[in-house]
């Protein structure tokens, strides 16, 4: 599934409440600050890779690269 950026957050915000955790709690357990997880809730625009990914890990939700040359790439190198 492709997500636009605009519904990145609103992706996190609904899993977030239905794991029955607070923005607090989200940015305890992915180990960032509060105001991450308000922002990207928001829809910013810019957030650290990193800091994307313990997000997402947090909420058991996984990150999938796409593209023409993805596989391709993966084969040459080794990966």
């Amino acid at each position: 599934m492709i997500i636009q950026n605009s519904n990145l957050g609103d992706i996190v915000k609904y899993h977030r409440k239905k794991a029955s955790l607070t923005q607090l709690e989200l940015a305890e357990i992915a180990a960032v600050g509060k105001t991450v997880i308000f922002d990207l809730e928001k829809g910013k625009q810019t957030i650290k890779l990193t800091t994307l990914t313990a997000i997402l890990e947090a909420l058991n939700i996984s990150l999938a690269l796409e593209g023409p040359l993805v596989e391709q790439s993966v084969k040459d190198l080794n990966l």
